[in-house]
C-alpha cells in the first residue's frame, strides 16, 4: 500500500469514529493526558485544516492564527468531516506529494508531513476509538506503512519529548500495538486508567 492510500484510509477511519461519538461523550477523558475527546477531535481537525495551506506551499506565518482555537463550533463531526474531506483533496492534489512543506520546524518533504499525518489521524483515531468504546482496530494496511515509516524516527520523537515513553507488550503483541506503544500508548487503556 502507498502513503497516499494510507493516509486516505486513516482520514476515513478517524472521521467513522467521530461520527460515532455520543451526544454525552464529547467531555469523556482520552488516553492523552488532559485532553477530553471534544479536545482530542478538535486537535486533529486542525492538523486537517493546517494540511490545506501548508501542501499549497504556505508559510506557517502566511497561515497566521485563522486555526487557533475551536474549530470544530455546534456540530463537531460536520466540522471534522468538511476538514478531512479538504484535507484529503489538498494530499491528492497532483503533485502535492512531491512538495516541500514549510512547517515550524523546518524546510519538510511533503511525504514527511503527510507520514506525521497518517500517525496522527491512526493514533488519535485510536485514542477516540477506546474513550468512546467504539471498535479500535486499526486498518493493518496503514498501521504497517506507519510503523515502517515511524521505526526510522522514534528516537527523534522521543528526544523532543513527543511522544512518551514506550508500554512494555507481552511477547504476543501484534503490529497495532507495537505501534501504539512506539507512540506512547498502552493498548489496554480503558476509561479511568
Amino acid at each position: 500500500m502507498d502513503l497516499l492510500e494510507a493516509y486516505r484510509r486513516s482520514l476515513a477511519e478517524f472521521i467513522d469514529r467521530v461520527d460515532q461519538v455520543g451526544p454525552g461523550q464529547w467531555s469523556d477523558p482520552t488516553p492523552c493526558p488532559g485532553w477530553d475527546v471534544r479536545t482530542l477531535v478538535n486537535h486533529v481537525v486542525g492538523e486537517d485544516r493546517w494540511s490545506v495551506p501548508l501542501l499549497a506551499g504556505r508559510t506557517i506565518d502566511e497561515v497566521g492564527s485563522r486555526f487557533d482555537g475551536d474549530l470544530l463550533g455546534a456540530d463537531p463531526a460536520v466540522a471534522a468531516r468538511e476538514a478531512a474531506a479538504q484535507a484529503e483533496i489538498a494530499a491528492v492534489h497532483p503533485g502535492a506529494v512531491d512538495r516541500t512543506v514549510h512547517l515550524s520546524a523546518g524546510d519538510t518533504p511533503a511525504e514527511e508531513y503527510l507520514s506525521q499525518l497518517l500517525a496522527e489521524h491512526l493514533v488519535h483515531g485510536w485514542d477516540l476509538a477506546v474513550a468512546i468504546g467504539a471498535e479500535p482496530r486499526m486498518d493493518p494496511d496503514a498501521v504497517r506503512v506507519c510503523a515502517r515509516w515511524f521505526a526510522g524516527r522514534v528516537d527523534d520523537y522521543r528526544r523532543g519529548d513527543l511522544v512518551r515513553p514506550e508500554v512494555p507488550l507481552p511477547a504476543d503483541a501484534d503490529e497495532q500495538d507495537h505501534l501504539l506503544s512506539a507512540f506512547g500508548r498502552d493498548p489496554d487503556w480503558v476509561p479511568g486508567s
